[in-house]
């Protein structure tokens, strides 16, 4: 793939992965209000209001943050498709990319306690949620490569 063509699907994938990111951070917070089932809809983490002084100044922060968020992680999709590259090599670049992405934000919203555990458990949590993922998209791209070259023998076993 010509750097051109990676960049375009960079800065394409990013415009697309920006709105994703918020909307997926706005289900979280629904999704965490309902679970504490108290009636009150928790935006952003009470810490982070602290920081910002007024809630909307909170939650303005948070947007912008999952619109950054979503973006990265979109733009680094792009990876994966550089041929060229090893599937350790795109691993790691992607594993590098994602966290210098989420670290941040997690940090300055909050969402891990700011001490040594803190930051030690979230990396922890980060680490098994990737490795569960990319497993899995792993495993499930080996079973459709399998797949894929069982129908190819087929047929060429029926032009035989």
């Amino acid at each position: 793939m010509k750097k051109v063509d990676i960049q375009k699907k960079i800065i394409t994938r990013c415009l697309i992965g920006a709105p994703v990111g918020l909307a997926i951070s706005t289900m979280i917070t629904i999704i965490f209000s309902l679970a504490m089932g108290d009636g009150n809809f928790y935006a952003v983490v009470p810490e982070l209001i602290t920081d910002c002084k007024t809630e909307i100044n909170a939650v303005l922060l948070q947007a912008v943050c999952s619109l950054l968020y979503g973006a990265a992680w979109a733009g680094a999709s792009v990876i994966w498709e550089i041929d060229n590259w090893s599937i350790l090599r795109q691993t790691v670049t992607h594993l590098i990319i994602g966290s210098l992405a989420t670290f941040p934000i997690a940090y300055f919203m909050r969402w891990m306690k700011h001490n040594v555990w803190g930051i030690l458990l979230y990396f922890g949590v980060f680490l098994i949620i990737y490795l569960f993922i990319w497993f899995s998209q792993y495993f499930m791209m080996k079973r459709r490569v399998q797949q894929i070259n069982s129908r190819v023998q087929e047929q060429a076993g029926g032009r035989s």
